[in-house]
Order: C-alpha cells, then structure tokens, then sequence
C-alpha cells in the first residue's frame, strides 16, 4: 500500500519499489511507473497501484479418482503482473487517493481465476487416473497438466498476468483410505522387522550355546587340571612321605648306631672302671689285710670322725673310756699312762 501524507490541502504519495503507480489527472495519464513519489491533489487525482513482485498463492481443493475416490490436493502458483496498465484495465486496482487503500479486492479476483483453472486441469487429470496411480505419479502428472494449462489459458496474458512457477505438495486420500492403503505396507514391514526380530534371536541363542559350550569346555579343562593337580599332589606327598621315611630310617639308624656305639664305649668304660675298682680294692683289702688290727680300728676312728658332726668338747667318764680302749685292743694300763 502506497504511503500518503497530507500537507496544506495537498496529497504526496511515496510508492514501494515493487508497486506500479498510474495517476489520472482529469483524465489524463500524470504519472505511470514504479516507486514514484509525487504531489496531487485527492478531488482531481484518480490513482491505480498495481503490484508488480511474485506473489505465491496457496491453493487447496479436493477432486476424484477414476475409482471414484476423494483426494486433496494441495498446490502453490507463483504469478507476477507482468504488464501493469493492461491489469489496471482488465481488474479494479484503483486506490483511495486520502488513505492509499484499495477499493476493491484485485488480487482475490487473480487468487480465483489462478484457483479455479488449475482446478479444472486437476480434476480432468484426476478423473481418468486410478487412486494407486495418482498417489505414486500424481504430484507430477499434475504439476505438468495444471502448467500447461495455465500457460494456454487466454484470459492471463490478457489480463497481463504472467504464471512463474508450479507445485502441488501433495495429493493425499480420506483418512480411512490412507490407513487402509498403508496396512499392507505396515504388515510387510512389520513382517520384515519380526523376520528380522527373529534372525536377530536365533544368532543370539546361538551365540548364547556358542558361549554356554565355551564356559562348559573351559569347566571340563580346568577339572582335568584340578585332577591332575590333586595326582600331582599326591604324587608329590607320597615322593615327600617316602622321602621322610628314608631320611627317618638314616637318621633312625644313625642314632642307634651312635646309641650302640655309646654303649659300647660305656659298657667297655664300665668294664675298665669296674677293674680297676676291684683292682682297687683288692690292693685296698690286701693292705687292710696285711695292716696291724690296731692300726685298722685307728683308722676306722679317724674315718668315723670325719663324717660325724663336729663336737666342741666330750666328757668321758672312766668307764667309758676303759671300754673303749678295750674294744682298740689296748691295755688298760697305756690308757692311764
């Protein structure tokens, strides 16, 4: 929309760089070009603003399939105004020269001629095309159908609008058709996943017997070596049990040949003491027999003292000592002297 300001009874208008202006002056062409900027006056001024940019229109329609099957098909036309005097010759682009609004609705009159051709071409492509086939090669069957036909539609160029480009989106069935389209596909995958689901398991359960027959391999191998272990043990024990018994017998032997050997010694050590004690005291007995008796009961005396206590004095009374000098043998008479 144009920019209008007032000043002093006088209008100025400033135009976008993508707007056509054309401003009548009492029936005359004052101005006619793109991004203008002019003064007039609003009761002598008729003025058109014709947009000249690409403009996309969104379009949505339902048609039926040559199986007798709804289907909508969404689509988007690109246009421009290619030629802006002719369209503001064919279509109301007339603007209010106080506000810079238009007074009609110009681009819904193109949306509607735009919608309904490219409808027409849908539905005459649509109606011969089976429901499968327009959902596989449809968008493009259409696309082709709905561009030529806008090319050749004469009132476009008369109007001097000019078609850039177009696409269809989609075309897509009622709800329950779209389900029941997808439901074989679906049952083929989900066949496929559990085929899958199911390869996927049998090489897990096999991987899981490859794994068990391993753990039960590496069981037996190592009870193999635990009895071998144990044998070996056993083996060693009886080796070291054997092993100790000889070095017991040796040392066994040894000790009782040593023992015999010690007896031996004592026994012959006894039998040289016992000799020479009875040596000994055959010498002592020949000298005891050859000694006077006197001298013997001295002895006897000297030796008795020495193993009684020792006495500090003794009183002895005559008879006493008569007595006992009878008993050494002596008279009495030397006992007195």
């Amino acid at each position: 929309m144009a920019d209008i300001t007032r000043r002093f009874g006088w209008r100025h208008l400033r135009s976008a760089p993508t707007a056509h202006i054309r401003h009548h002056k009492r029936g005359r062409l004052a101005h006619d070009g793109q991004g203008l900027s002019f003064w007039y006056r609003s009761l002598s001024a008729a003025l058109s603003e014709v947009p000249v940019d690409d403009r996309e229109l969104a379009m949505a329609f339902h048609a039926r399939t040559a199986d007798f099957q709804d289907v909508t098909v969404q689509a988007t036309v690109t246009y421009r105004i290619s030629d802006p005097a002719e369209a503001a010759n064919r279509l109301d682009f007339s603007v209010d020269p106080d506000t810079g609004s238009w007074r009609g609705a110009p681009l819904e009159q193109i949306a509607t001629l735009l919608t309904e051709t490219a409808q027409q071409h849908t539905l005459d492509v649509l109606a011969r095309t089976p429901l499968a086939a327009a959902l596989v090669d449809g968008v493009a069957s259409v696309r082709e159908r709905v561009a030529t036909g806008l090319a050749a539609e004469p009132r476009l160029p008369a109007t001097g609008i000019d078609v850039v480009a177009v696409r269809v989106v989609a075309i897509r069935p009622e709800a329950e058709v779209e389900r029941a389209l997808r439901t074989p596909a679906r049952e083929q995958i989900q066949q496929e996943a559990d085929r899958a689901t199911y390869e996927r398991r049998a090489v897990a359960v096999e991987r899981e017997r490859a794994i068990a027959e391993n753990e039960l391999a590496s069981q037996i191998e190592l009870a193999r070596r635990e009895e071998q272990l144990v044998d070996q043990r056993g083996t060693n024990a009886r080796r070291e049990a054997e092993e100790k018994a000889a070095a017991d017998g040796v040392r066994t032997d040894a000790e009782a040949a040593r023992k015999v050997r010690l007896a031996r010694a004592e026994a012959e050590a006894a039998r040289e003491t016992g000799g020479a004690r009875a040596e000994a005291q055959a010498a002592w007995l020949r000298v005891h027999g050859e000694v006077d008796p006197a001298t013997l009961h001295a002895l006897a005396a000297t030796r008795l003292a020495e193993n009684v206590p020792r006495i500090e004095s003794l009183t002895l009374s005559p008879d006493v000592l008569t007595g006992l000098l009878a008993k050494l043998g002596r008279p009495e008479g030397g006992a007195g002297a």
